[in-house]
């Protein structure tokens, strides 16, 4: 340092970074692990950024117990629409825990969104012409070509009521089994 200069300290702004989530099955409204996203949403680590579509297509297909999986084979199945919210560290290393990310269960890989489509069918104006790219929690790799196979080549666009019918919440499945173990049972099994 020079003479009779005091270093000053940089200031520092806290400001949490946060991930844009993008989530298509059970986190959703109205589905059964949306707990999570409430509870994030109170604490602080979450807020929804309303309703987006996958600007790609790709397969959106239900495995064992009505469990969605999205596939990462972009330019297959169907453009898909869900919900995208901001997340903080804290609330993404619980979405990690939930989606099994340590276990090989989902792996966490970017992909590139727009706006949904209003009923209307317009864009959001604000979003009419951008697109964005995110996070969203695809099958792993281990699995994912057996379980397309398994859905016979078929997927849809959005995780419905209709789709999550028979859905089994992980508390009322086999517990003496993983889910990875659920997998390949399911991806062994004959088609319905």
């Amino acid at each position: 340092m020079g003479h009779g200069t005091m270093a000053t300290p940089p200031t520092t702004t806290i400001t949490a970074k946060t991930t844009l989530v993008f989530t298509y099955g059970t986190l959703k409204r109205g589905f059964s692990n949306h707990v999570l996203m409430q509870d994030l949403i109170r604490s602080g680590d979450a807020s929804l950024k309303g309703v987006y579509q996958t600007l790609e297509k790709y397969p959106l297909v239900c495995g064992p117990y009505r469990v969605p999986f999205l596939l990462n084979k972009p330019g297959t199945g169907h453009r898909v629409t869900g919900e995208l919210y901001a997340v903080s560290p804290r609330g993404l290393s619980r979405l990690d825990e939930l989606e099994g990310i340590a276990r090989g269960h989902y792996v966490r890989q970017p992909i590139r969104l727009a706006a949904a489509e209003k009923e209307g069918g317009d864009l959001e104006a604000e979003h009419a012409t951008s697109s964005c790219v995110v996070e969203a929690y695809y099958a792993h790799k281990s699995y994912e070509e057996e379980l397309w196979k398994r859905n016979g080549g078929r997927s849809f666009g959005a995780y419905t009521e209709n789709e999550a019918r028979g859905y089994v919440k992980r508390k009322d499945r086999p517990q003496h089994l993983t889910f990875l173990d659920h997998i390949r049972i399911f991806v062994s099994s004959p088609c319905d």
